[in-house]
Formats: structure tokens, C-alpha cells, sequence
């Protein structure tokens, strides 16, 4: 996040991994008078807030699709790596179909094997030996799950930082509303009290 906090704004911002956290207005007038903001600004600033916050919001929900779908993905060729090693040895041989492209699907005799080969991303393939390719796949899916669970945090700090910065939006508001309304009370009361 781009945006630095308004000086003054009583304490130090934490943060969790990069995103900075919202600090909730106690006392609207104390704040704008040390941090040297008029509500206007201060209600700018909290909205920019706002908005990147909802970008982050964006990129981590899509991180979080990314594994949610990856994950089971592992999990399948961990499947099919055991099955492959459940018939070995058993004269056996598997049919089975598998995707070539997307929606296109060829069928495939495979006699016994000792080994498979794994998509690594980045149009690489590796062949591993059964024991190798299951031994990779579980510390994948560890990490996955792994990385799916910080996530979830993350998305969970994030939104509560949402909240914060919504009612401190709102409370600024209100607290200016409520100021301009004192200040055009004032004067219409003294004229009336004069007559």
C-alpha cells in the first residue's frame, strides 16, 4: 500500500504480511487535531484506504481459487501414483483416460511401471520413480494446504481492517455532519435570542 498514515495519527500501524492495519477513531475531534487533518481529508485518506484494501481483497480471494482448485488437482495424481503402484507387479495391465487438451481426451493402455512423469508448470515435465513422485505430491499438497490456511488469515485480517476503516468513514462523517449542524444552530439561536 502506497499510502502513508497521516502523521499524527496516535501510534505506530502493525501489519500482517504487507497489509496495514486500521486503527479505529476513538475520539474523531482528538484525531483531526493531531493529525492535522480536516474531515474532508481525512475521510479522503480512509477511503483510499478503503479502496486498496479491496484490491488486496481481489488478488488474495484469487490466490485462494488458485489453490482451492490446485489442491484437489494434487491430491488426483497422488491417487493415481498409488493406484500405478497397487498394480505393479500384478501382470495387470490399467486402462485408463486421460486429457490431452482441454475437453480432449485419449485412452491409454500402461503395462507395469516404475516410473511416472509429473507436469512441473511452465510447459516442464519430469519423470520421477513412484516413490520420488509420491513423496513430491504429498510435500506439494502439504504446502498448499499450508499456503491456503495463511490465506484464509490473511483474508480474515483483511476484511477486519474493511470494518474498521468503514466505521471510522462513517464516524468522520458524522462527527462533520454533526459540526456543521452545531455551527448553523449557533447563529440562528443568538439571532433569535436577540429579538
Amino acid at each position: 500500500m502506497s499510502s502513508s498514515s497521516p502523521s499524527g495519527s496516535g501510534g505506530e500501524l502493525t501489519e500482517r504480511r504487507g497489509i496495514p492495519a486500521a486503527k479505529f477513531i476513538q475520539d474523531v475531534e482528538t484525531y483531526l487535531s493531531q493529525s492535522g487533518l480536516d474531515p474532508n481529508s481525512a475521510l479522503a485518506f480512509h477511503q483510499e484506504r478503503l479502496q486498496q484494501y479491496k484490491v488486496v481483497e481481489m488478488k488474495l480471494l484469487a490466490q485462494q481459487r488458485d489453490l482451492q482448485a490446485k489442491i484437489p488437482d494434487i491430491e488426483k495424481c497422488l491417487e493415481v501414483v498409488a493406484t500405478l503402484e497397487a498394480r505393479k507387479g500384478t501382470g495387470e495391465a490399467l486402462l485408463a483416460d486421460f486429457e490431452v487438451s482441454e475437453g480432449i481426451y485419449s485412452r491409454a493402455c500402461i503395462e507395469d511401471t516404475d516410473s511416472v512423469c509429473l507436469w512441473l508448470g511452465a510447459n516442464v515435465m519430469l519423470e520421477y520413480s513412484c516413490d520420488e513422485a509420491t513423496a513430491l505430491l504429498k510435500n506439494n499438497l502439504e504446502n498448499a494446504k499450508a499456503s491456503l490456511e495463511v490465506l484464509v488469515a490473511d483474508l480474515q485480517f483483511l476484511r477486519d481492517q474493511v470494518t474498521v476503516t468503514q466505521v471510522t468513514i462513517a464516524r468522520v462523517y458524522n462527527w462533520d455532519v454533526h459540526q456543521r449542524r452545531v455551527k448553523q444552530v449557533t447563529p440562528t439561536a443568538i439571532a433569535a435570542a436577540d429579538s
